[in-house]
């Protein structure tokens, strides 16, 4: 496997070694030692997997600590723009964003520490996501921001002023008026 640094410290892209042939491929999606060489030296407590349509948009979230969580995302179907910011106060890069995109074509794996907001806007119908999380969900700990504010700067490739947004998501504040915990 590969893992590729990005200009946010701590944002990782991970690119496994895949085997194809004839009859299709096969690689290892998670290995613990491999990701332990990496610098990924976690434990994850809980997979994850949503569904989405095309042009769904979903984030930005997080967990605020103690129950932050580190993510390790992928695409199985489909093709998503996925997006973490960094949140951590103390960071150089606080409030920059760094994306990606990620499909079942390209394999690709993106780990999100903690002090990071994530989300996602899918590019194919029937999208399947899926996230190993380094810490069990907890309602009240869940934070965000608004994932149309203009203000941090993410190019979607698409106008986002009349996009539908969960319910959750529409009342999620400005990023000015967002206090991090981290």
């Amino acid at each position: 496997m590969k893992v590729t640094t990005t200009p946010i410290e701590g944002l990782l892209i991970v690119e496994p070694r895949i085997w194809p042939d004839d009859r299709g491929y096969f690689y290892e999606s998670y290995n613990k030692k491999k990701y332990i060489d990496a610098g990924i030296d976690v434990d994850f407590v809980q997979d994850n997997q949503s569904s989405s349509s095309k042009g769904t948009l979903r984030g930005l979230h997080a967990q605020a600590p103690p129950f932050g969580q580190g993510k390790l995302v992928r695409v199985t179907q489909g093709r998503v723009i996925d997006v973490a910011v960094d949140i951590r106060k103390a960071s150089p890069t606080y409030g920059q964003h760094f994306k990606i995109e990620l499909s079942a074509e390209n394999h690709l794996q993106f780990w999100i520490p903690e002090g990071f907001l994530h989300g996602f806007y899918t590019l194919e119908d029937d999208t399947v996501f899926a996230y190993k999380i380094t810490n069990f969900y907890d309602k009240a700990s869940e934070i965000g921001v608004k994932i149309t504010d203009k203000s941090l700067g993410i190019d979607w490739g698409f106008p986002t002023d009349n996009v539908l947004l969960s319910s959750k998501d529409e009342v999620l504040p400005d990023f000015k008026d967002f206090v991090s915990p981290f």
